[in-house]
């Protein structure tokens, strides 16, 4: 499986600070979906930014397609990564939701013939062409990430990070952007960073890391990862909701099942249960 980035023994800290990152490495598989997980200051939206070339490596290297991320490259890395980040007015310029997605074409001198329709299929792929006029922060929360998608979607990058993207929604919001997300990257055969302190949202993911103090923990598939909790705990973390409700059923004697389940699976699990009662 080909690896798009490949953080190798990177070292970083902010001025004045302790190091953060000391050697660190890791791999993204293209294609995957991966989500970073950790308490806040772990490192997880660090680690986006310098991927991004948004900040600059202390020593190591970050490579994204078979690009090394410098001063030289940043301009080709970036063309290859879309960030969602957790307000999306910060990535608001345009006038209307029409304009902001056309501004990074603009930005890139895409040819204006082909600008219209390329913003017309962003917009309906997220499902916000009908309020291709509106102004962006008159828009729900919800609304406002799909646009800051839809301006991503619109310079077919390879990647798209989500930096904490779904934190300021309420639990449907957050469900619509997530299966949003996976639709597009389907569709368009995309590479997910999705960082996150949401339990629930890494889950969905194919595989998780958990970031400590700028160290990498542990790495595994969701279920590896969250049939273990009290290992979560230890470091602040919470437990996925399935994960949780496993539990109390076996609190109360109702069964001893201990590994994890996502919620499909969980629903066919407790439908199975109440049959053979």
């Amino acid at each position: 499986m080909k690896d798009i980035v490949q953080v190798d023994k990177i070292s970083y800290n902010y001025p004045d600070q302790p190091l953060l990152f000391d050697q660190l490495s890791l791999d993204v598989h293209e294609g995957e979906w991966l989500a970073i997980i950790g308490q806040n200051g772990s490192g997880k939206s660090t680690l986006a930014r310098l991927i991004d070339g948004l900040i600059v490596l202390n020593e190591g290297h970050i490579t994204v397609d078979g690009l090394q991320v410098n001063d030289q490259n940043i301009y080709n890395v970036r063309s290859k990564i879309g960030i969602v980040f957790q307000n999306p007015e910060d990535q608001f310029v345009g006038a209307t939701v029409e304009d902001d997605v056309a501004f990074g074409l603009e930005n890139q001198l895409f040819d204006r013939s082909k600008m219209h329709d390329i913003v017309e299929e962003s917009l309906k792929s997220v499902g916000m062409w009908d309020f291709r006029e509106r102004i962006p922060a008159n828009l729900s929360g919800g609304q406002k990430q799909r646009v800051a998608i839809a301006g991503i979607i619109a310079l077919s990058p390879k990647i798209i990070i989500l930096d904490e993207a779904t934190s300021m929604l309420d639990p449907r919001g957050r469900k619509e952007i997530l299966e949003l997300v996976q639709r597009l990257k389907n569709e368009n055969h995309l590479t997910v960073i999705s960082i996150t302190h949401d339990i629930d949202e890494a889950a969905g993911a194919d595989r998780v890391v958990i970031l400590n103090h700028g160290e990498i923990i542990d790495e595994n598939t969701p279920r590896g990862i969250f049939s273990h909790p009290d290992k979560l705990r230890q470091i602040g973390l919470d437990a996925p909701y399935t994960s949780k409700l496993l539990a109390a059923l076996s609190k109360r004697g109702v069964s001893d099942e201990k590994s994890y389940m996502n919620d499909e699976e969980l629903i066919a699990w407790i439908q199975q249960l109440v049959s053979t009662k």
